[in-house]
């Protein structure tokens, strides 16, 4: 078992924070947005300084699915001055407007580029066990609900068929003069996660949205694990 699966496990925690799971997804050879915990302001600037401005400052906290209702999310932080005033700000505002919610700390993490915003997914079906998920994320997901699936473990073959099955695809392969989006990166990122599920029975949920797809790459930026407690 993996080690952050195993120690989140052992504390009675169903629920990976953004941190780990970026960790054990970067462990996994998933590419993800660099992120730091930190748990006061000094290791906050600290890890600013080592990531690299501008950041993103994000509250940590198993309790919170929705960081913006409660004044947790600050992007575009530029300076260490900036970071020790939203690293208190942050924490104020989510004592104030969630104050029973268990706090780990706040997250630091690279900005990255706008890219497609492309959401990839897995669930386990009581019939089937782990299961796929691929589709257009942010408001598309949402709206459209245009996602395709697929049983893990997924060969080659069927993360390029997950990709090109979905209504949006042309968004992906350029239509209209967009840029289009580095499929076999896109491809490599969905075979990793679904080795990763079929590896860790123990991951109940797995949740990467949005994943950031250019032209040369792509990027998760953020991430939701949930686990079973059960297993």
């Amino acid at each position: 078992m993996n080690q952050i699966i195993s120690a989140a496990l052992d504390k009675g925690r169903a629920q990976l924070n953004e941190v780990e799971a970026k960790q054990l997804l970067a462990s996994a050879g998933v590419p993800v947005a660099e992120t730091q915990l930190a748990i006061t302001a000094d290791e906050a600037v600290n890890a600013a300084e080592e990531i690299g401005y501008p950041v993103v400052m994000k509250i940590v906290s198993p309790e919170i699915a929705h960081k913006s209702d409660v004044g947790g999310v600050v992007v575009g932080v530029e300076n260490s001055d900036d970071v020790r005033s939203i690293f208190e700000e942050i924490n104020r505002s989510v004592a104030d407007k969630a104050p029973q919610a268990e706090i780990d700390g706040v997250a630091i993490q690279a900005m990255v580029p706008q890219g497609t915003e492309i959401i990839v997914g897995s669930t386990t079906d009581e019939q089937f066990g782990p299961v796929m998920m691929f589709g257009l994320g942010g408001v598309f997901v949402e709206i459209l609900e245009d996602v395709a699936f697929r049983i893990v473990p997924l060969e080659p073959k069927d993360a390029s068929d997950i990709v090109r099955e979905i209504k949006g695809f042309p968004l992906l392969d350029g239509a209209r003069g967009r840029e289009k989006a580095d499929l076999d990166s896109l491809e490599n990122l969905i075979l990793k996660v679904s080795n990763l599920v079929d590896e860790n029975p123990q991951i109940a949920e797995l949740d990467l949205n949005p994943v950031f797809a250019y032209s040369d790459g792509v990027v998760a930026v953020d991430a939701h694990i949930v686990l079973d407690t059960k297993s």
